[in-house]
C-alpha cells in the first residue's frame, strides 16, 4: 500500500514525538538513579530488615491496637539492643586480643608450645604442620621473615574487612531506624508493592508476585543472616569463656563463614586442636571441644528449620549471592547479595514455569 506524503509526514512526526519523549524520560531516569543510587544500599538493607521484622508487627498490634508507630519504635530499640551488646562485647573482645598481642610483641614474650609427636604422623598434612609448628617455637622471627609478603597482604586485607565491617555495621544501624519507619506504614507499602507488581506483570500476578519475593527475603534473612548470627554467639562464648587467644576475630570468622555458607567447623576444629595440643586432656578442655562442635554443626538443625518456613533457595545461590555481594559491595554486600539473587532466581524461575497453558481444542461435530 501505498502512502501519500501527508500521510509520511504525519508519521514521520509522530515517530519523532515518541523518541523525544523517550528520551527526555529516559535522562529523567538516569538523573533520578544517580541522585538515588549513594543511598541504594541503606534502602535496599532499611527494605530486607522491614519484611523480615514486619511479622513481629502484626503479633504486637493485639496489644497495641492502632499504635504501628510505637510498635514499629519498641521493635527498633529492642533489635538495637539485641545488635549492640554483642557487638560490644565482640569489639572489646577484639580491642583486647590485639592490645594483649601488642604488649607480648612488644615485651618479647610470647612462645608458642612446641608441637605433639603425634602430629607428625596425621595424613598428607602431618609432617608439614609439624615442621612449622616446631619451627615458630623454636624459631618464631625466622618464620615470619619467610612468610612476611603472605602475612603482610593477610594483615591489610584483614584490616579492610575490619573498616567495612565497621562502616557496614553504622550502615545497618541506619538502615535498622529508616525500616523502623517502613513498618509504621507497612499496610501501605505492601499495598503499594502489590500495585507496582501489578503494573509490571499484570493484575493476576502482581499480588503472587509480591508475596514470593516477600516469602525469599524472610526465608533467607532468618535462614542464612539469622542462622550466622547465632552460631557466633554460640561459638563466641565458648571462645572467650575458654580464653582463647582473638577470641573476637575468630567469632567474627565464624559469622563471615556462616553467611557464605561455608562450614563452621573450619574454624572450630583448629581451635580445638589448638587447645587440646596447648592444654593437654582434661575435663575442662573435652567440655569445650564437645561443646564446640557441637555449635559448629547447629546450623544443620537450625536451616531446616528457618529456612525451611520461607521458599527452598538452593545454597549454591546463596553462596554465589554472598562472594559476589562482597566483592561488589564489601562487608554490607555480603548480608545484601544472597538476598536479592534469591529473590531474582525465583522470579526467574517462576517467570520460567509461568507458561500459557494452550487451550485445548474443542472438536466441532460434523456434519
Amino acid at each position: 500500500m501505498l502512502l501519500t506524503p501527508t500521510t509520511q509526514r504525519v508519521w514521520s512526526r509522530e515517530l519523532l514525538d515518541v523518541l523525544i519523549r523517550a528520551g527526555l524520560v529516559a535522562v529523567l531516569a538516569i538523573f533520578c538513579f544517580r541522585i538515588f543510587v549513594p543511598f541504594l544500599n541503606l534502602m535496599v538493607w532499611a527494605l530486607i530488615l522491614a519484611i523480615t521484622l514486619y511479622p513481629l508487627q502484626v503479633r504486637l498490634r493485639r496489644t497495641f491496637a492502632g499504635k504501628d508507630g510505637l510498635i514499629a519504635t519498641l521493635i527498633v530499640l529492642v533489635a538495637f539492643a539485641v545488635i549492640l551488646v554483642p557487638t560490644y562485647l565482640l569489639g572489646v573482645a577484639v580491642a583486647a586480643s590485639i592490645d594483649h598481642a601488642m604488649v607480648v610483641f612488644k615485651a618479647g614474650t610470647f612462645r608458642i608450645p612446641p608441637p605433639a609427636e603425634s602430629i607428625a604422623s596425621w595424613p598428607l598434612v602431618g609432617q608439614r604442620l609439624y615442621d612449622y609448628w616446631l619451627q615458630a617455637s623454636t624459631d618464631l622471627t625466622g618464620l615470619v621473615q619467610k612468610f612476611a609478603p603472605q602475612l603482610k597482604d593477610a594483615g591489610l586485607a584483614l584490616l579492610g574487612m575490619v573498616t567495612g565491617l565497621g562502616a557496614g555495621l553504622l550502615l545497618f544501624f541506619v538502615a535498622l531506624i529508616v525500616a523502623g519507619i517502613l513498618m509504621a506504614h507497612g499496610e501501605k507499602g505492601h499495598a503499594s508493592a502489590v500495585q507496582i507488581a501489578s503494573r509490571i506483570s499484570g493484575p493476576e500476578n502482581g499480588p503472587q508476585i509480591a508475596e514470593l519475593c516477600t516469602a525469599t527475603i524472610r526465608a533467607v534473612a532468618q535462614g542464612v543472616v539469622g542462622i550466622a548470627f547465632i552460631q557466633m554467639l554460640l561459638i563466641g562464648i565458648g571462645f572467650v569463656v575458654m580464653g582463647i587467644p582473638a577470641a573476637g576475630l575468630l567469632a567474627l570468622a565464624v559469622l563471615l563463614l556462616g553467611i557464605m555458607q561455608l562450614p563452621a567447623t573450619l574454624i572450630t576444629i583448629p581451635v580445638i586442636v589448638f587447645v587440646i595440643a596447648t592444654q593437654g586432656v582434661t575435663t575442662m578442655t573435652v567440655i569445650f571441644s564437645v561443646y564446640v562442635f557441637v555449635a559448629g554443626l547447629a546450623d544443620n538443625v537450625l536451616k531446616p528449620l528457618l529456612l525451611g518456613r520461607g521458599v527452598a533457595v538452593p545454597m549454591p545461590v546463596v553462596l554465589i549471592g554472598a562472594l559476589g555481594g562482597m566483592v561488589t559491595g564489601g562487608v554490607i554486600g555480603l548480608f545484601i547479595g544472597p538476598v536479592m539473587l534469591s529473590v531474582g532466581y525465583q522470579l526467574f524461575w517462576r517467570w520460567v514455569n509461568d507458561q500459557a497453558k494452550p487451550e485445548r481444542l474443542k472438536e466441532t461435530p460434523r456434519a
